[in-house]
């Protein structure tokens, strides 16, 4: 077995590496950009090198440097990961000229699926089914236009390189398509380095149903069943599941070996996907082969047994496959969410910045966390960097049944408490909760389906969610009043104490355009009591948990465990899934609001200005485009918010901006 392996990536996933390296006594070298200096991989690694700036095209892409940190390191092999340099064949080809293994596939099946449109090729020819559409490589804008019109809209344009939903449009009808064509070509030049497309027939209701492979160098094959990714936004998947709900063993069968005659057309060597779209009448179609572990092997894990890294390692030191086909089973049902930082109310926009205070469920043997991103206490939170991708966390529960499953993801993304930034939280819970999805009715448009129902909605709040506001503000207050033992007199006191009797603290809050007040008295240290608009006091019993910040709150005689952050004039409450955010009055304080200017569209988080679609004078339609804004490894578009004239555009094409900077203006 390998001395000492390099993990050619960062995140969760060089995290995981480094884990099952250990587990086997195998050494680990992590490399790490600017941005990565204090990241977890680092610390977890018996050894870090300095790899570059924080762009990935200075680091963690840049091979010869990546190469270079094998040699300096004596690293006999590089673990790729996922994304970066995993299915890159000019890497694998590289490190076989310096000796080095590349845990992962040949350079020559890496080539062959690496380009979609030859791969398809490939796969008809081994008799795999593939969806209608072209393939080929002719690109001119008018010829593919003519393809799609033949094929029938809606149609899918397909960045031939890559994947992760970069470089991909739905066009709904001619007139989108010289627009979709442009935008898939820049965003897969940007990605890829290769603006090559193709273009599919858009299927309306298909499932995204993929198959784990894994071959070895003596010519083994066998598939380790399927996962269900259907629930995905911007054509990236957000929740997946194994084994699919709903699927025939005879259906199940036929896909596998069909992934097996994919992996063996190509003599594959190694871990890989093979990702199908399956139709309502059973009917599945060849979309393409990841050659590389996947973001959501997690749950082919879970329901096999089975350790994938160390699967990896022991093919790519030459070892046959540890299992045959007949002696792989499964057990039970799986589920995996990704939690992203971004705004799911706001087109799924990722976020960027500091995190101030997250907590991750308990991890036990029906829940599973695997994250790169500390969970920290109040004030010491991780970064979210606006270099890679924003994922923060894979949460992954396993159960007997896939009920069983979905109860303890339910807890799970309950006991999960986040603030600081935008995540896709609430929208996770929304859609594991859903009766379709509950009911296994998933398909890969079920975002779009259900779109009202998975959105978090802005809810008044109500008594329970006031009063525990109130109750965190109170501990937030009687703490930053403090004083050594026996410094405190009656004239000290915070709590409302008088001669004769408590007095209640009124607490002021607003919510939205609401300006709420609620009174609180202090009984004793966590005895309160919160009095509400018709004068009712509800008594509440408090004890801090796993944090100063986390509460096991006794009320009318049930427990319940909440998360009250106050920050400034901020007051975060998180409890049973749900999250509130105030804004406190201090009346010991002068806090200072954001301002905003109507008619002013500013940069949503810091990228790159793709294009500029008006100019100075310009009379725009509400919803019209008017910039491009390349971040976080997609494409943003800013459209007008109303009808107006452009009075100001203050940046041009090529421009670096940073978060907030006024765009355009209008009048």
């Amino acid at each position: 077995m390998f001395h000492k392996v390099l993990i050619a990536n960062r995140g969760e996933i060089a995290c995981r590496i480094i884990r099952t390296c250990q587990d086997m006594g195998i050494a680990t070298v992590a490399i790490y950009s600017d941005a990565d200096r204090d990241a977890l991989h680092v610390e977890m690694a018996d050894e870090a090198v300095f790899i570059g700036p924080p762009a990935p095209s200075e680091s963690y892409l840049n091979m010869d440097a990546v190469i270079q940190a094998a040699k300096d390191t004596g690293a006999t092999a590089v673990h790729p990961g996922y994304g970066f340099l995993s299915e890159n064949a000019g890497f694998a080809k590289k490190l076989a000229k310096a000796g080095i293994t590349f845990i992962g596939p040949s350079a020559k099946s890496i080539e062959a699926m690496g380009e979609k449109s030859k791969a398809k090729a490939l796969m008809e020819k081994a008799g795999v089914p593939l969806v209608p559409g072209y393939h080929g490589e002719k690109q001119d804008m008018t010829f593919l236009k003519g393809v799609a019109r033949k094929i029938g809209f809606p149609v899918l344009i397909k960045a031939s390189a890559g994947g992760g939903g970069k470089g991909m449009r739905i066009v709904e009808d001619a007139n989108g398509f010289k627009a979709g064509l442009e935008s898939a070509k820049r965003e897969a030049q940007s990605a890829f380095g290769n603006d090559h497309v193709l273009i599919e027939k858009y299927l309306t209701k298909p499932r995204h149903v993929e198959i784990q492979v894994f071959g070895d160098s003596q010519g083994n094959f066998v598939y380790l069943f399927e996962r269900d990714c259907s629930l995905q936004r911007r054509h990236q998947k957000v929740v997946e599941e194994a084994p699919a709900p709903g699927l025939s063993d005879a259906l199940r069968q036929k896909m596998g070996e069909a992934a097996v005659d994919a992996a063996a057309a190509i003599k594959y060597v190694g871990a890989g996907t093979v990702e199908f779209l399956l139709d309502e009448d059973g009917s599945f179609y060849f979309m393409e082969m990841n050659t590389r572990l996947q973001v959501e092997h997690p749950v082919t894990e879970e329901i096999t047994g089975t350790d994938l890294v160390e699967w990896q390692l022991h093919v790519a030191n030459g070892g046959e496959l540890p299992l045959k086909q007949h002696e792989l089973t499964m057990n039970g049902h799986a589920i995996e969410v990704r939690l992203y930082a971004e705004d799911p109310q706001n087109d799924f926009l990722p976020a960027a910045g500091k995190i101030n205070y997250l907590r991750y469920p308990e991890e036990s043997e029906h829940v599973r966390v695997e994250s790169a991103v500390f969970e920290s206490p109040m004030g010491d939170g991780d970064q979210v960097s606006i270099h890679y991708d924003p994922m923060i966390a894979k949460i992954v529960t396993h159960g007997q049944t896939r009920d069983q499953a979905i109860e303890h993801m339910i807890e799970a993304l309950s006991d999960t408490r986040i603030t600081g930034l935008k995540t896709n939280l609430e929208f996770l819970q929304n859609a594991v909760m859903h009766p379709a999805f509950q009911a296994g009715n998933v398909s890969t448009n079920f975002i779009d389906v259900y779109h009202d129902d998975l959105i978090p909605r802005n809810e008044a709040p109500d008594d329970l969610t006031l009063a525990l506001a109130s109750i965190g503000v109170m501990h937030h207050v009687l703490g930053r009043n403090t004083r050594p033992v026996g410094a405190l007199s009656p004239w000290d006191d915070t709590t409302g104490w008088r001669q004769n009797g408590i007095a209640p603290q009124a607490i002021h809050f607003s919510h939205g355009d609401e300006d709420i007040m609620r009174e609180v008295l202090v009984h004793k240290a966590g005895h309160f009591s919160v009095i509400d608009d018709d004068g009712y006091p509800q008594y509440f019993e408090v004890h801090t948990s796993r944090d100063d910040l986390a509460f096991d709150i006794l009320v009318d005689g049930q427990w319940l465990n909440a998360s009250i952050i106050v920050d400034g004039a901020k007051v975060d409450v998180l409890y049973d899934g749900l999250h509130y955010r105030f804004d406190w009055h201090d009346p010991l304080a002068d806090f200072e609001g954001d301002a905003g200017g109507a008619g002013k569209l500013s940069a949503p988080m810091p990228g790159k200005i793709v294009a500029i679609k008006v100019n100075v004078g310009d009379q725009v339609k509400k919803g019209a485009p008017l910039v491009i804004l390349e971040a976080m490894k997609m494409e943003h578009t800013i459209t007008a918010p109303f009808d107006g004239e452009v009075q100001a555009v203050n940046a041009n094409p090529g421009d670096q901006v940073d978060e907030k900077l006024e765009l355009v203006s209008f009048k």
